[in-house]
C-alpha cells in the first residue's frame, strides 16, 4: 500500500476475455476504497470500465486473443480519477461512431453504440489515440 492506502500497482496485464471481467472490475474497486469518491460516482466508473472492457474482449482481437492493460491514475490537481486502456488489437476509435438517437424506442434503435454514449455521458473526459501499434483509451473523472 501507498501512503494514500491505495495498492501500489496501479496497472493490470491481463487477457482480454469476458470471463477475466470480475478481475478487472476488483481491480478497480480495489483503487477506488478509501478515496472520497461517491457511490453513484463509482458506480458510474464501474460500468464504463465494463463496457469498454467487454468492447476490447469482444471485439480488439476476434478472432484471436491478446492482452488488455488496465491502468489507474489520481491527480490532487484537480482531484480526478484517469482510468486507461491500452490493447495492441485492431485500430478503433468508438469515439467517432456517431451517438445513437436515443428518442427512439429500442425497437427503432441501432444495435451498438449505447455503452459508449452511456460511457461519455458519465465521464468526465474520454479521450481515444492509436499510437505505436496501440489502442489507448482513457476515462477521466472529477472526485
Amino acid at each position: 500500500m501507498n501512503r494514500t492506502g491505495q495498492p501500489e500497482n496501479n496497472e493490470l496485464v491481463i487477457a482480454a476475455e469476458l470471463k477475466n471481467l470480475p478481475c478487472v472490475l476488483d481491480f478497480i474497486e480495489g483503487h477506488l476504497e478509501g478515496t472520497s469518491i461517491s457511490i453513484k460516482q463509482k458506480m458510474q466508473i464501474l460500468v464504463a470500465v465494463e463496457e469498454i472492457f467487454v468492447n476490447i474482449a469482444s471485439y480488439a482481437y476476434a478472432p484471436d486473443q491478446g492482452n488488455a492493460i488496465v491502468r489507474i491514475e489520481f491527480s490532487d490537481e484537480p482531484v480526478e480519477v484517469t482510468i486507461t486502456f491500452m490493447d495492441n488489437g485492431i485500430p478503433f476509435d468508438p469515439l467517432q461512431r456517431r451517438d445513437p438517437d436515443v428518442t427512439l424506442s429500442a425497437e427503432e434503435r441501432r444495435i451498438g453504440g449505447l455503452g459508449i454514449f452511456m460511457t461519455k455521458k458519465t465521464m468526465d473526459s474520454v479521450d481515444y489515440e492509436y499510437k505505436n501499434g496501440q489502442n489507448i483509451l482513457r476515462l477521466k473523472k472529477s472526485i
